[in-house]
């Protein structure tokens, strides 16, 4: 990872839905509040799925964000270790240092759900990243 000053991870078994809604939405938000230098954004899965789910993709393209070529990869405890948050997406037991920050999202898979189910776990997904920017960096 860089020499960021904040790490925020983002963690789920496959890291082919949630967890990459979620790094997307940090990278936005990083981006919008002109943190480029300051956070960095990792996101893994314990079990990392050959693609990022097809509909995750679908509904995140609806928001201008495109995933099509994001590969899920495997995320090492020492990765999460170096964060100063990490989230997980209600399927991890993680053990981390003390030092890091769990913060345990419990949110739904969205793989093979309908549509509008992972719209909505999409704009659960996006509200939590925006309170957890604000949580660290004030709201903007």
């Amino acid at each position: 990872m860089s020499d960021a000053s904040t790490r925020f991870g983002f963690v789920c078994v496959q890291n082919a839905g949630r967890s990459q809604m979620s790094a997307a939405f940090a990278e936005r938000e990083r981006a919008r509040r002109g943190l480029t230098d300051e956070v960095a954004v990792l996101t893994g899965g314990t079990h990392p799925a050959d693609e990022v789910h097809p509909e995750v993709v679908e509904v995140m393209s609806e928001l201008g964000i495109d995933l099509s070529n994001r590969v899920p990869r495997e995320v090492t405890d020492e990765e999460l270790n170096a964060c100063d948050v990490v989230a997980t997406m209600g399927c991890s037991t993680l053990e981390l240092d003390a030092d890091v920050a769990v913060r345990d999202w419990a949110l739904d898979d969205p793989h093979g759900q309908d549509t509008e189910r992972v719209r909505e776990i999409r704009d659960e997904i996006e509200r939590h990243v925006v309170a957890l920017f604000d949580e660290r960096f004030g709201e903007r």
